[in-house]
């Protein structure tokens, strides 16, 4: 029998559940939500119980460099491959493991995040309240929807009221001392969807408006996207290596992809195709030290 997250945690999501204070309902009044001390815990123990010996975080100096950055008012953001729900979880802790100033990375970090994880599952919300997070209303949920025209364009007017008030929420910390994490391909990997690894154009946007920021690459998975309800993606033991790549310059970076790009094509997409290729090779490069590391 597969375990999933509602049978392998549901103490741990009854209890997340009780102490919960996020809003199960996102509007422009709150898409900024901050940490909760009290529900780190319980998901530091999920991913405890999942990682297996040998796990962690390669490219701590780059990290470090980062924040030195984002302390000095730069904005900067992490750029970070994304297969489940688990990720930002996964990021966090080993980042606080590290040693150096692991802790203060971990805590630096605010995550953008899809309005999916505060109201389509109360635990799931629960699990999401123990990061600082800015909601957005992802562009892919409204065209996903199938509405008729009368309730799409209600919904298409709160999705611009959400994103209005979390671009604000954005430019309000970004230059505050936080690493912005950000999942570039706006969604989970699913293998039986090849264009769920592909960049969004979006993207584009957070690169021409930040400083810098660092690649991450993760290899290993334990919860396993289903297509099926989140609380039922499937829970795997497996030996799990977080890797941050060096430093780059946001505006060296896009104008480069840019200046190689014809003009008949779209450079926004340009940009986003050029990050997902660059966390594809950190990937690869990092699975074989990874496959090493399980072989012992």
């Amino acid at each position: 029998m597969v375990e999933t997250l509602t049978t392998m945690f549901s103490g741990h999501g009854r209890r997340a559940m009780a102490m919960s204070k996020v809003p199960t309902v996102v509007t422009e009044d709150n898409v900024y939500q901050e940490a909760d001390d009290n529900i780190l815990p319980i998901l530091d123990d999920m991913v405890e119980t999942l990682a297996l010996p040998g796990s962690g975080l390669d490219g701590l100096e780059n990290l470090e460099e980062l924040l030195a950055l984002a302390e000095s008012g730069k904005s900067c953001m992490l750029l970070v491959e994304h297969y489940s729900n688990m990720d930002l979880s996964i990021v966090s802790l080993m980042a606080r493991k590290a040693g150096g100033r692991g802790e203060q990375i971990g805590r630096a970090l605010v995550a953008i995040a899809g309005m999916k994880l505060n109201e389509d599952n109360p635990a799931v919300a629960a699990f999401a309240g123990a990061y600082s997070r800015i909601v957005i209303y992802p562009s892919r949920s409204l065209h996903d929807m199938g509405l008729d025209e009368e309730k799409y364009e209600a919904e298409h007017n709160r999705s611009r009221a959400i994103n209005r008030a979390a671009m604000k929420a954005l430019n309000e910390v970004k230059t505050k001392g936080k690493l912005i994490l950000v999942f570039p391909s706006g969604t989970r990997y699913r293998s039986w969807d090849p264009e769920s690894k592909k960049g969004v154009r979006e993207i584009d946007s957070y690169i021409r408006c930040f400083d810098y920021f660092c690649f991450v690459a993760l290899n290993g998975q334990v919860l396993h996207v289903q297509k099926t309800d989140m609380m039922n993606d499937a829970v795997t033991k497996d030996l799990i290596r977080v890797t941050a790549g060096k430093v780059m310059s946001c505006a060296d970076f896009r104008k480069e992809v840019r200046a190689r790009t014809p003009d008949t094509e779209d450079k926004k997409q340009a940009v986003a195709d050029a990050i997902m290729a660059n966390l594809e090779e950190m990937h690869i490069a990092a699975e074989e030290k990874r496959l090493k590391l399980l072989k012992g």
